[in-house]
Order: C-alpha cells, then sequence, then structure tokens
C-alpha cells in the first residue's frame, strides 16, 4: 500500500492498495480537496494521512464503513506507535522497534493532529457526498474552554453568537513554540556566504519583506515597483514547478530598508538572463539545460543550505522561513502595532501574528523592569 504521485494529473495523488489498484473513495475525497482549491501540498499530506489510517483499518480488520468513534482511540495509538521517514530532519523522542528494530523518531504532535483532522475532513465528505448515513466517526464536542481564551477567534457577536466553539475529542497536545529569529551575527554570516546577487536578492526579500518562500519564488518582474519602493505579492497558479503563495489574500509590501530592491534591481541588470521573455523574476542561471527556468523550493532550499553551510550557522530551524520570523520579529520589538504586523505579513489570524508578539512583550519588559526599581537606568 503506497501514494502514488501523478505528474500533470487531478488530484496529483493516488491511494493504491496491496493489490496495487487505485482506492476509488479516497480518491473522490483527493479530487474534493482540489475542487475547493486546496494547495498540492494539502492534497499530498492528506493522502498520506490516509495511508496511515488505510494501514490501521487493515491492522484492525475494519473497513471504513465499519470504523466507529470508539476505533478513533486505538487509530491515535496507532500513530503513536509510526515511526517518521526523516528522522534526522525533527528532534523528538526516540522508539525503539520491538525485537532488536533500529531506533527511530516518532511523529511530531501536530502530524499526528493533521491526520486525524484528515480522517474527519475524509468522513465529513463521505456524509456531504450521501455514502455516509451517519455521525462523523470522528467526534466534535462544545468546548466553552475555546470561548473563555481571549487569544482565539470569537465569533462577531461574541457570546451571544449562536456558534458554539468545538474541538475534536481525540487529539494529541501541542507546544506551542517560540519562532526562532537570527541573531544579527547569523544574518550579517548568512549575507556574507551569498555568492550570487541572485541568491542575495532572494534572502533579502525574506528578510526585509517578510515574504514567505513561496511568495518570493513566485514574484514577477510587474510585481516589483522601484519607484514606489514596494512589492506587489500576488495570487497565481502560473508557476510551472507547483510554487503558490499560502494565502488567498494578495497585499503590497514596502521596502523602505536600504538593500532588498537595489539587490533586485542589480540582480535583473546583471545576472538574469536577458534572452528570454519569462514573466518570473528568479530564474535558474548558468549554461546548464534547466537555464531560464523559474526557480523552485528545492533549488531555494539547497541554495540556502549550502550559505549556511558555508556561514557555520546550519542547524534544523535554520530555514528559508526563519527570515519571515526575523524579519517578523525586529517589526514587532521596534513597535509596530499587531495590525498593522498582521497585514504587513498577510496574516489572516490575529492568533497566527501573536506568535511573535510573544518572543518579546514591550509591556512585559517593562513592568518587569519597574518591579526591579530599574524603570530610569
Amino acid at each position: 500500500m503506497r501514494v502514488q504521485r501523478q505528474p500533470g494529473a487531478s488530484p496529483g495523488y493516488e491511494l493504491l492498495d496491496d493489490a496495487g489498484k487505485a482506492v476509488a473513495v479516497v480518491g473522490g475525497f483527493l479530487r474534493h480537496l482540489v475542487a475547493r482549491g486546496c494547495s498540492p501540498n494539502t492534497v499530498s499530506a492528506y493522502s498520506h494521512d490516509l495511508l496511515h489510517f488505510w494501514r490501521f483499518l487493515g491492522d484492525q480488520r475494519l473497513t471504513w464503513r465499519r470504523f466507529r468513534a470508539s476505533d478513533s482511540l486505538a487509530f491515535l495509538e496507532h500513530m503513536r506507535s509510526v515511526r517518521s521517514s526523516h528522522p534526522t530532519q525533527r528532534l523528538g523522542l526516540a522508539l525503539v522497534a520491538p525485537e532488536g528494530g533500529e531506533p527511530g523518531v516518532g511523529l511530531a504532535a501536530s502530524t499526528i493532529n493533521r491526520a486525524l483532522a484528515a480522517v474527519s475532513a475524509f468522513y465529513e465528505y463521505l456524509i456531504l457526498a450521501g455514502r455516509l448515513g451517519r455521525e462523523n466517526p470522528m467526534e466534535k464536542r462544545p468546548d466553552p474552554s475555546y470561548a473563555r481564551v481571549s487569544d482565539r477567534h470569537q465569533p462577531f457577536m461574541g457570546r451571544s453568537s449562536r456558534q458554539r466553539p468545538m474541538r475534536r475529542s481525540v487529539r494529541v497536545k501541542t507546544v506551542r513554540r517560540l519562532p526562532r529569529p537570527l541573531n544579527e551575527q547569523q544574518v550579517d554570516a548568512l549575507l556574507g556566504a551569498l555568492r550570487r546577487v541572485r541568491d542575495r536578492a532572494l534572502v533579502l526579500l525574506m528578510l526585509q519583506g517578510g515574504l514567505r518562500p513561496g511568495e518570493v519564488l513566485g514574484l514577477h518582474l510587474e510585481d516589483i515597483a522601484y519607484g514606489r519602493r514596494r512589492v506587489a505579492v500576488r495570487y497565481r497558479l502560473d508557476h510551472p514547478k507547483r510554487v503558490r503563495p499560502k494565502s488567498l489574500t494578495e497585499r503590497l509590501v514596502d521596502l523602505h530598508e536600504p538593500g532588498a530592491l537595489a539587490a533586485v534591481s542589480e540582480y535583473v541588470m546583471r545576472e538574469r538572463p536577458g534572452d528570454v521573455d519569462s514573466p518570473f523574476l528568479f530564474l535558474v542561471g548558468g549554461r546548464g539545460a534547466r537555464r531560464a527556468e523559474p526557480l523552485g523550493y528545492d533549488a531555494l532550499a539547497k541554495l540556502f543550505a549550502r550559505a549556511c553551510e558555508r556561514a557555520g550557522i546550519r542547524e534544523a530551524w535554520v530555514t528559508p522561513h526563519a527570515l519571515r520570523h526575523t524579519h517578523a520579529t525586529r517589526m514587532w520589538e521596534g513597535g509596530m502595532r499587531e495590525m498593522t504586523l498582521q497585514k504587513r505579513l498577510g496574516h489572516a489570524s490575529m492568533e497566527s501574528t501573536r506568535l511573535y508578539t510573544r518572543v518579546s512583550d514591550p509591556e512585559v519588559v517593562a513592568d518587569y523592569r519597574h518591579a526591579l526599581g530599574m524603570e530610569n537606568q
């Protein structure tokens, strides 16, 4: 049993049983996700989550029709026993397989919760499609504690709203981790290790503009407004290497710090292949077979990892997305308000922005210094 990718097809992934035949009911669900506009990464993740679910059903000698709410507890235990296929990429508790098997790393709590959500969404689809005539076995129950937490989203009408906070009965507790921004020494070392003007322009757009990797890779030449010193982040699905923005909301990002736009201008004038009519800003250079192709996720990850290696800052958490964390943390500590920071970063929810306000809250620091009698120092 495995997940097979279908290049150029929709939904792009299919679940194959032990006989190598596509599981039709899962294929219908994946096509439903594509029709809803879910990203290819979401479709890929949910297909692998349902692979775990189908293996669990096989071990328990169940079918998807016979799966009940009581079986969700056993499914949670099953997911806790699954070892990650990439144990070196994440820190976690080590698991030892029985009968002298090799040690591994258990799945992250967030991965397990995503699998539970995928199964829940799968059964919601079956109910909607008329293929299941009973309630979702992944039960959800009212949770009044959600309404008492001020940091979480509240309905427009507040407590008078008919909406009631719900959460799945079966879930794993997760750690609300702080973002890890790069310090000044790490930033300087990284910028000094970049060998191409293109790479410097990429890094500075993420560092000084807070752009996501998908947003910076999807930029077109027309998105750069040098005179107004801003970049337009637009929602497009035209990238040949499946790069796409995360947010459906387009936004303008001002770039008044020296560096980013100057590097972009230098790259366009000196390094970018000038004999092509590609609308994309960042292209593969050199003289190879892939010359003038738009840069993809893999190329960005590789060039970033090599630069970190040369700079001596190679750690698991130092990724291209860490540049966005660094920018957001700098803006918050510099005095930018939550609402304006939310708009600049393109967050749909204020809860996402509050991740950065926990790094260094000026009011907490001021009260702490007042308690120590150091407010005038």
